[in-house]
């Protein structure tokens, strides 16, 4: 376990911090072989995924994924991370699912038997409609409104063009349509027939038509539910319309191919290294971004007091500490700081945690919404950039507001040039008038002057 050290961050990036607030805190990783990070998978038509949330960091989070599938016979045993800390899976043997840990879940292991994975109904456009050759300017139907009718619930769907793909993607874009539409070609490469294909949503016997005053679709396939038992329960093994099944809190089993799984949920604290390392990443990008805006050669943001409260809080979050034993801060994890303020993670520090450590672990880190570093965290960032009251909204209101006044300074006088030069336009004129005037007087008596002078001069 690391010392203590109080060194703060001397600038960070507030955005790059909050980047890696939401991206989350022991995620999923897998790992197999005794390898961390990876799958090791055998046996046919297996496939292992984890993705175990452990805490989050912010308002969402980013989750790591592993898989796996190769070919073989036997059980699948596959280990999945949870109880809120990691996420690792190894898989090996045969049959098929995948399982995936959500923040909660408890250490245990489960046996997932999977009679029947299940299948989806299908339909296909009938052979006597058109016959398509070009999807992009044909259609199976002149119309241009269509009903399409699953299990008995209707929806009128209107493409945007009488033409097979955009019949497609009108169903498509219909979040209720309850089945997905694809255009497939079943005839020769020199002759081709394009058809409109429709498959259920959801696993099971469901009944599809498209309608256009005709029906235009024949039945295909009709599907079947999958059947799975838990720990060899129920005796009658359990139906569901998805493959997606919840076996326990926070324990979600995808069913692949029948046959029997071993899913194991334990403890891990490797996926907390990974988005540490992430954290860090982010923090140091965050103090090279707020350097820029000190020293000699600051941009624009020299001087400017939000860069004063980002610092003060990214030093908030580097002297964060916490309560009770064994992880009482940053440095607990492996995060210390150098002399210019960048984050340094050793992730050794947390390769041999234990299962109770974890526990102190996850205690320290809690989450956005209850305690915690995390919570503490993601308190800061929003305070940040809450989109009403935050700091950058805040300093961005302050600035819009100076632009304005200062617009409206300019705006004012620009008005008061625009009245002087008015003015000074009409008091020209006028003068220009009084000088026409004068000189036209002046004309006049040099005329007149001329007129009596002249005469007399000549009689001498």
């Amino acid at each position: 376990m690391n010392s203590r050290r109080n060194v703060s961050p001397r600038a960070a990036r507030c955005r790059g911090v909050a980047s890696a607030g939401s991206g989350g805190a022991g995620e999923a990783v897998a790992t197999g072989s005794g390898a961390a990070g990876g799958v090791t998978a055998g046996g046919a038509g297996t496939s292992a995924t984890a993705a175990a949330r452990a805490s989050e960091l912010g308002s969402s989070g980013a989750r790591g994924v592993a898989s796996a599938a190769s070919g073989g016979a036997g059980d699948a045993v596959t280990t999945v991370a949870g109880s809120g800390i990691a996420g690792g899976v190894t898989a090996a043997g045969g049959a098929g699912t995948s399982a995936t840990a959500a923040a909660g879940a408890l250490p245990g292991t489960y046996t997932i038997d999977v009679k029947d994975p299940g299948s989806f109904s299908s339909a296909l456009s009938s052979n006597s409609l058109p016959t398509v050759t070009d999807p992009t300017t044909q259609s199976i139907s002149a119309s241009s409104s269509f009903t399409l009718t699953v299990n008995g619930i209707t929806q009128t769907i209107t493409p945007a063009a009488n033409n097979l793909n955009a019949l497609a993607s009108a169903i498509n874009g219909d979040a209720a349509a309850g089945v997905q539409a694809t255009i497939v070609n079943v005839g020769p490469p020199a002759a081709p027939d394009y058809r409109l294909s429709l498959q259920s949503n959801t696993l099971g016997a469901v009944s599809i038509q498209l309608n256009d005053g005709t029906d235009l679709m024949s039945p295909l396939t009709s599907g079947t539910l999958a059947q799975y038992q838990v720990n060899g329960s129920p005796a009658t093994p359990i139906s569901s319309n998805s493959r997606s099944v919840t076996v326990a809190p926070g324990v979600t089993v995808n069913l692949l191919t029948a046959g029997t799984s071993i899913i194991n949920v334990s403890q891990s604290g490797s996926s907390i290294s990974n988005a540490l390392t992430a954290f860090t990443t982010a923090f140091n990008g965050a103090v090279d971004e707020l350097s820029k805006s000190r020293g000699q050669n600051a941009g624009p943001l020299s001087g400017q007091s939000i860069v004063l409260s980002l610092t003060q809080v990214l030093h908030g979050l580097a002297n964060y500490s916490g309560t009770g034993s064994g992880f009482t801060s940053l440095a607990d994890l492996g995060l210390t700081f150098d002399t210019n303020g960048h984050l340094n993670f050793d992730p050794t520090v947390l390769s041999g945690v234990s299962g109770s450590e974890i526990a102190s672990l996850t205690s320290f880190l809690g989450s956005a919404t209850s305690g915690g570093f995390l919570k503490y965290a993601t308190d800061q960032m929003n305070g940040v950039e809450d989109p009403t009251t935050g700091m950058l909204k805040t300093a961005i209101n302050s600035k819009s507001d100076e632009i304005t006044h200062e617009n409206q300074l300019i705006s004012n006088e620009q008005d008061q040039i625009n009245q002087l030069q008015t003015s000074l336009q009409a008091k020209m004129a006028a003068a220009d008038s009084l000088i026409a005037q004068t000189e036209s007087q002046l004309s006049y008596f040099t005329g007149l002057f001329q007129s009596m002078y002249l005469p007399r001069q000549s009689q001498f």
